[in-house]
């Protein structure tokens, strides 16, 4: 068992910091949106030669990120620019949660029709219809507890999404208090996959057709253990109709990719997997989409482009992985804390371990 203060140290890690990236953004206020039951902000990106009926891509950044400071870092607008399509970005407020994470675990935001999804979901409509948005061409990425976050949007909603993007994030319905996400994290506790499934087939209503579901993950993460790329693969599986083993394509780089084809013989499953790189999202600065920072990692991938082409929303043609990039750059330590359940303790200790875990973010 792990002391108060080894907890309360771990937990410093989720406060935030200065990102590097920071500065003027390109992204506009997007006014209201419903209701609003989660709670939540967005901002959006709409260029100046925009296509007809364009697509949507809904971006949501990590903990201690911000919606500027994120595509900043990936270059969402930048790309989005050239190829006409509308960028979204919902942004987590500092009174829901103090570290700007989603709130991925938390039961009443993650059920379809509930808190911080049904906000999304209402940004979304609303976006849809001011901009003109081809309703079949609607995808969503994100990173960490945005990637979290996303692999909720496409369970509980996922007649709205033509594909989806996840980095670094986790498995649906997999945690419903502080101490489980952090044994999720870690992969300590992740059900089977008979029961990674059923939350899935549970999370809505729905009997297809499913979105298109793209997993990115780096072998060294430290934070969200590389096992919950493997678990987000096996929760979609069943639903997709595919074989639990998929294809391997040769190497790239760094880059690993394997795919999972449909009994439709198109590709419903992908997982990417850089050799070597940390937590965050996979950057190439040199493609001219992002900047280096804290969880934005430039090792030569621009993962950005290469989500953007598997939603099909930009030219096909591929960049080849840059030569010798760097592996990771420096970010905050490891956010792998653990939370001790609180099962008898004193009333002040329970009060200190609650006070550090609303200071970080991870309570209400």
């Amino acid at each position: 068992m792990r002391s108060l203060s080894d907890t309360l140290a771990r937990l410093k890690h989720f406060r935030p910091t200065q990102s590097g990236l920071e500065g003027e953004s390109r992204l506009a206020p997007f006014g209201a949106f419903g209701t609003n039951p989660g709670e939540l902000e967005a901002r959006i990106h709409v260029p100046a030669k925009l296509t007809v009926s364009p697509a949507l891509v809904v971006v949501l950044h990590g903990c201690t990120q911000t919606a500027a400071t994120y595509d900043k870092g990936s270059g969402w607008s930048k790309l989005a620019d050239e190829y006409g399509f509308v960028v979204l970005f919902p942004q987590q407020t500092r009174s829901n949660n103090a570290n700007l994470c989603f709130n991925w675990f938390q039961p009443n935001d993650i059920a379809r029709d509930r808190g911080e999804a049904l906000s999304i979901r209402q940004m979304i409509k609303t976006a849809e219809t001011r901009h003109d948005i081809d309703r079949s061409r609607v995808y969503i990425t994100g990173l960490s507890a945005g990637g979290a976050m996303a692999n909720v949007m496409l369970a509980t909603y996922p007649e709205v999404f033509a594909a989806g993007a996840i980095i670094a994030g986790l498995p649906y319905g997999t945690a419903r208090t502080v101490p489980q996400a952090f044994d999720r994290m870690r992969a300590q506790g992740i059900p089977d996959g008979h029961s990674l499934q059923k939350a899935l087939r549970g999370a809505s209503k729905s009997n297809g057709p499913w979105p298109a579901i793209s997993v990115w993950h780096g072998t060294q993460d430290a934070t969200v253990s590389s096992a919950n790329a493997d678990a987000i693969v096996e929760q979609w599986q069943d639903i997709h109709e595919v074989k639990a083993a998929g294809h391997s394509d040769a190497s790239r780089g760094r880059l690993e990719r394997a795919v999972w084809v449909g009994p439709d013989g198109r590709e419903r499953l992908q997982l990417y997997r850089i050799k070597g790189m940390g937590h965050g999202t996979p950057i190439d600065v040199k493609s001219g989409y992002g900047q280096a920072g804290p969880y934005m990692l430039d090792v030569g991938i621009s993962s950005t482009e290469e989500i953007a082409r598997s939603f099909g929303i930009v030219a096909p043609s591929l960049r080849q992985v840059s030569p010798g990039a760097k592996i990771d750059v420096p970010a905050p330590t490891s956010r792998n804390a653990d939370s001790q359940r609180q099962g008898g303790p004193a009333d002040g200790i329970r009060r200190t371990i609650e006070d550090a875990l609303r200071a970080a973010g991870l309570m209400r």
